[in-house]
């Protein structure tokens, strides 16, 4: 197996005393390297004549490697480890999000209009005006990001509880990157009518619903059962948020490759929730040759596939020649390998015999399916999900920008339209004369990403009639205004 780079997320600082004399700290900064640490910042804590503190901050690969560099501080003569840290832990402490105030309430005044006697009265314009909701309340700000726990990052069935830093994450970015104010729901039911249920009677305080991280199939009946009865958006991002950023790297990608959609042949490895949205967004676009593959194998219509209707409608709308074979041999001759799967799924021999030119997308998380230094001479461009190697499919270049058009335009639902503009707005990000096999995808921390991809599904929204809000904010505050009066 490939040497994993050190990186951020595995970062710890270890607090270490020893005596203060010259070359002990070459001693521990050698030990963090022979370890095969890298060390990013040294800070002195206390120092007096006889010993000295301090802070050594050091990026690792994973929990046992930082184990090891632990390990080989601790063997250095003569010096005592104090205490170790893990600093994604403790950027998580406390939470990573909290509610703040729009406007002060500081005076009698202020809160006679925030609160108690004024609000009773702008409560009775929205009674009276059920559409007032959206221009003096939150909720056309406001986003629902709602999970049940049970398919977590690639952690599986973790719990409601457990999911809660992953959704604060999502609330965290909704606000940072596209400036919509987003609430983590988490609910301890894997019941798919309750979780309908809930979601529908909390409805009225959101303007658009994203379902996050709930297993395959109930993901499928969720979202669908929502997008019918609800007046509002209603996204699983795990499947439409991947497919997105997916179609974005690929109509970049096929820029260098000089590749036609219609002409590629593309194995999906990985039919869940995220594989399907893969799949239907890709046959959009014009890829008519797909072949998926699940545990069993090659998703063709000989299979007996029970009551997942998904996996019927995959087999049904894919694989054009009935495939049956192996996932080495459906990749010979292959264009393109979207992995959705798991870790070390397929190797660098099976790869090799994909067609020239090849595309890998290998997005399973932490863990891709063949990471990039195994990847053969003929595989032209790869992309992971990771952020330490470039061509990150990253959800979070689409979600965000999304959200906003769609609240700006006050959009009913996300159509399929809309997510290919979104697609279309990623990858247009990057100048044509800027692209090359290791920037096919826009950084998450480029600020036109949010804008252009809010921009096109907005205006997507309108010329495909699904968008309803055509005043001024201001109009519809008066409009509220001489409704009660």
């Amino acid at each position: 197996m490939a040497v994993r780079t050190p990186g951020v997320a595995y970062s710890i600082t270890v607090r270490s005393e020893y005596p203060n004399v010259p070359g002990m700290l070459g001693k521990i900064t050698s030990a963090i390297g022979d370890a095969g640490g890298s060390a990013t910042g040294v800070d002195v804590v206390q120092t007096s004549k006889g010993s000295m503190v301090r802070d050594f901050t050091v990026n690792t690969s994973g929990h046992e490697h930082a184990i090891e560099i632990v390990d080989a501080i601790k063997a250095v003569p003569n010096v005592k480890v104090r205490s170790v840290s893990d600093q994604t832990f403790l950027l998580h402490v406390g939470g990573k999000i909290e509610m703040s105030s729009r406007v002060p309430v500081t005076t009698r005044d202020d809160m006679s209009k925030a609160y108690t006697p004024g609000v009773g009265r702008v409560c009775m314009a929205i009674h009276e005006d059920p559409d007032a909701v959206w221009a003096l309340t939150g909720k056309g700000n406001t986003i629902a990001v709602v999970s049940d726990g049970s398919a977590v990052l690639g952690l599986g069935d973790i719990g409601a509880a457990a999911s809660l830093p992953v959704m604060e994450g999502k609330a965290l970015l909704f606000k940072e990157f596209g400036g919509v104010d987003a609430w983590p729901i988490v609910l301890d039911t894997n019941d798919t009518e309750e979780i309908i249920q809930f979601v529908k009677a909390i409805s009225p305080g959101f303007g658009g619903i994203n379902l996050e991280d709930i297993s395959a199939p109930r993901c499928f009946e969720i979202e669908d059962r929502l997008r019918a009865e609800l007046d509002i958006p209603v996204f699983h991002d795990d499947q439409h948020g991947t497919a997105v950023v997916v179609l974005a790297g690929l109509i970049n990608a096929l820029k260098i490759v000089d590749k036609k959609p219609a002409d590629l042949s593309v194995v999906v490895a990985g039919v869940g929730a995220a594989g399907t949205a893969c799949t239907k967004i890709l046959q959009s676009y014009g890829v008519k040759n797909i072949i998926g593959y699940d545990r069993q194998g090659a998703l063709d219509r000989g299979r007996d596939y029970g009551d997942n209707t998904m996996k019927k409608w995959f087999a049904d709308n894919t694989n054009p020649g009935n495939f049956t074979g192996t996932l080495a041999e459906g990749l010979v001759g292959a264009d393109m390998l979207l992995g959705l799967a798991g870790p070390g799924l397929v190797t660098t021999e099976q790869v090799s015999k994909m067609a020239s030119d090849a595309i890998v997308f290998a997005l399973s998380n932490p863990d891709p399916e063949i990471w990039p230094e195994e990847i053969p001479d003929n595989v032209r461009v790869m992309a992971t999900g990771r952020t330490d190697y470039p061509n990150q499919v990253n959800n979070s270049l689409c979600f965000p920008g999304l959200f906003r058009g769609v609240l700006d335009v006050r959009a009913s639902t996300i159509n399929d339209e809309m997510k290919i503009a979104a697609a279309i707005a990623i990858a247009g990000v990057i100048p044509d004369s800027h692209i090359s096999e290791d920037f096919i995808i826009p950084s998450v921390f480029d600020k036109n990403v949010a804008k252009r991809v809010s921009r096109g599904v907005a205006q997507v929204a309108q010329e495909t009639g699904v968008a309803r809000r055509r005043k001024r904010r201001g109009d519809e505050v008066y409009a509220a205004f001489k409704t009660h009066h």
